[in-house]
């Protein structure tokens, strides 16, 4: 997919009117999601119609920049950052999972604090997360689970359910 490829779209736009590719300026959230799709027919003048939406998805869909701009936050998608704090919190977890797994356990230690700076919760209420912790560790770790991913799920739901923590989730 080419040159061919541009100029089928280039001859389309023109045949039902639209007004070319647009890639700056307003975008309003009234077709198919975002990425280069919903950039590049954004200026067709009635967007609820099955030929632009159409025209929208098949462009995001062959060069897939939907998904791209979905996780850039480019091309017209939004990222708020929740998926890739998430992350950050898993692959800490997982990267120093021995020492982590070591300081639930205590209810204390740099890991520990780590994990909870990283999950946001503050200064204050610290003490409450590393008692939780350490809660979970004998329910959870030392009953064998060996996923971080699963622990940091468990210390996330604990969390919804803890008088004190459950505003530092909600805060977020």
């Amino acid at each position: 997919m080419g040159k061919q490829t541009v100029v089928v779209f280039a001859a389309l736009a023109l045949m039902l009117g639209g007004a070319g590719v647009s890639l700056a300026g307003p975008n309003p959230d009234n077709g198919p999601g975002c990425g280069l799709g919903k950039l590049a027919w954004s200026d067709y003048s009635e967007q609820k119609h099955i030929a632009p939406q159409v025209l929208m998805a098949t462009t995001n869909g062959t060069f897939g920049s939907q998904t791209f701009g979905i996780s850039s936050g480019t091309s017209g998608c939004t990222n708020d950052g929740q998926i890739a704090q998430n992350e950050k919190v898993n692959v800490f977890a997982a990267f120093s999972f021995d020492n982590l797994s070591q300081e639930m356990a205590q209810g204390q230690g740099e890991h520990l604090t780590s994990l909870a700076t990283l999950m946001g919760i503050p200064v204050g209420q610290q003490p409450a997360f590393f008692a939780m912790a350490q809660e979970k560790y004998t329910t959870l770790v030392q009953d064998g689970e060996t996923s971080p991913k699963a622990v940091v799920e468990a210390i996330h739901a604990a969390m919804v359910d803890h008088p004190l923590l459950a505003q530092a989730t909600t805060s977020k």
